[in-house]
C-alpha cells in the first residue's frame, strides 16, 4: 500500500473509531429509547450506541404469583431484561418459589429476602434468604445460595433498600406484614452476612389508623423516602422521609422520620424508584376504590419545597409489578393481569411499550426486582 493511502486509511479508521465514541457519548445522555433510535441512524450510530446499552445492568424479575386458575403458583424463575438486545433471558432460579418478597441489589449482587413461600401445605412468610452473585461470587455465584435467616422472623410486602457495605452488605428492611399477618410499622437494620435485624426508628402511624405497602429509595443525600398508603376511616396516599436529626440536636440522636405531603392518589401495591434527576417516583398499584391504576408522580424535596408533580400515567394500569429506574428510564413489567412490559423516557416524559414481554402466559405479580 503507498503511503499516502496508508495514512488515508489511517486518517479514515481513527475518525470512524473517534465518531463510534461520540455517538457513545450520544447515546448515554440520550436513554435507553434515545439509544435505541440512534441505532437506526447509520452504522456507526448504531455500534455507539449499541456498546452503550451493553454497559447497562439489566432488570431482574425474581419470583412471584402466577396465577393459571386456583389456587396461585409461587414461582422460583427469574428472569433478566437484557438492554444491549432488548431479550429477556433466563436466569437461576431461586431456591423456592416464593412472592411479595423484598429484593435489592447488594455489592454487585440480588438480593431476595423473605416473602411468601409454601410451607406445610399452606402459605406462610419466611425469614429466609438467598442471594446471585456480589459477595457470593467468590464461592461461585452462578446459582443461588442461601444466607442466614432474619433475627426479625418471617415478612412480606416489606420494601428494601441498600444502605452501607458490611462482609454481605446491609439493607433497610421497611414496613409490610409481619409472621402473624399483621401490617407493621417496624424498619430494620439488616445485616446480610449475620441475619442480625437491628431496629431503627418506627414508621409514623396516623392516630388510631394503619399502614401498608410501602415503596422506598434511597436519595443521592443519603435520605430515605418511602410512599404508601395510610388508612384511618379511608385510605389516602402517604410519604415520609428518613433523615438526620437537625443540626445542633445532641450527638446521641438518631435518624427519625418525618412527614411528607401526602400523594395526590393512593398507590397500594404501586412501584417505586428514585429518578436520574434525584426525584422520587411512584408508579400504579390500588386507589381508594380499590380500582387497578396507571397513575404516576414524582416528588420534589429540595430547599425549595416538598410537592408532588403528577407523571404522565402508564399504558396500562397495573399492581404489584416489577419497576427499575435504568439508564435515564422507568422499567416496569408484569403486574395483577398483566405480562407487559413498559419504559418511561425521563427527558421527555413519555411511556413507550417494549416489544418484549415477560415469558408466561399469564399475569405475574409480587415478584422482587432489582437492577443487575
Amino acid at each position: 500500500m503507498a503511503p499516502t493511502t496508508r495514512a488515508a486509511s489511517i486518517w479514515a479508521a481513527a475518525h470512524v473509531f473517534a465518531l463510534v465514541e461520540l455517538c457513545a457519548v450520544i447515546a448515554k445522555h440520550s436513554g435507553v429509547v434515545g439509544a435505541y433510535r440512534l441505532k437506526l441512524v447509520c452504522k456507526a450510530t448504531r455500534q455507539g450506541a449499541g456498546e452503550w446499552l451493553g454497559t447497562l445492568p439489566g432488570l431482574m424479575v425474581c419470583g412471584g404469583r402466577v396465577s393459571r386458575g386456583p389456587p396461585a403458583v409461587l414461582m422460583r424463575q427469574v428472569w433478566r431484561l437484557d438492554l444491549g438486545e432488548l431479550r429477556w433471558e433466563r436466569m437461576p432460579d431461586l431456591t423456592r418459589g416464593r412472592a411479595g418478597h423484598a429484593c435489592c441489589a447488594v455489592m454487585g449482587g440480588v438480593i431476595v429476602l423473605g416473602g411468601y413461600v409454601i410451607g406445610q401445605a399452606v402459605t406462610e412468610t419466611t425469614p429466609s434468604v438467598e442471594v446471585l452473585g456480589g459477595a457470593s461470587s467468590a464461592a461461585g455465584g452462578t446459582v443461588f445460595k442461601a444466607l442466614a435467616p432474619l433475627s426479625c422472623g418471617g415478612f412480606a410486602g416489606s420494601a428494601a433498600v441498600t444502605i452501607t457495605e458490611s462482609e454481605q452488605g446491609q439493607v433497610l428492611l421497611i414496613g409490610g406484614l409481619d409472621e402473624h399477618g399483621v401490617e407493621s410499622s417496624a424498619v430494620h437494620l439488616v445485616d446480610l452476612a449475620t441475619g442480625v435485624c437491628t431496629g431503627q426508628a418506627s414508621l409514623l402511624s396516623p392516630q388510631g389508623g394503619r399502614i401498608g405497602s410501602w415503596v422506598a429509595g434511597r436519595l443521592l443525600v443519603g435520605r430515605i423516602v418511602c410512599a404508601g398508603a395510610t388508612w384511618h376511616i379511608t385510605a389516602q396516599g402517604a410519604a415520609q422521609v428518613m433523615e438526620p436529626p437537625p443540626h445542633g440536636s445532641p450527638s446521641e440522636a438518631s435518624w427519625r422520620w418525618r412527614s411528607l405531603p401526602n400523594t395526590s392518589a393512593v398507590h397500594y401495591g404501586g412501584g417505586g424508584c428514585v429518578l436520574s434527576d434525584g426525584r422520587f417516583a411512584v408508579f400504579g398499584g390500588m386507589d381508594t376504590s380499590n380500582a387497578i391504576s396507571s397513575s404516576c408522580e414524582a416528588l420534589t424535596l429540595d430547599a425549595d419545597g416538598e410537592h408532588w408533580d403528577v407523571l404522565p400515567s402508564m399504558h396500562e394500569a397495573r399492581c404489584g409489578f416489577a419497576c427499575a429506574a435504568i439508564g435515564g428510564c422507568v422499567i416496569v413489567a408484569g403486574g395483577w393481569g398483566s405480562i407487559t412490559a413498559e419504559v418511561y423516557e425521563e427527558g421527555l416524559g413519555r411511556w413507550r411499550r417494549l416489544p418484549r414481554s415477560l415469558s408466561f402466559d399469564t399475569e405475574l405479580y409480587g415478584a422482587g426486582s432489582a437492577v443487575m
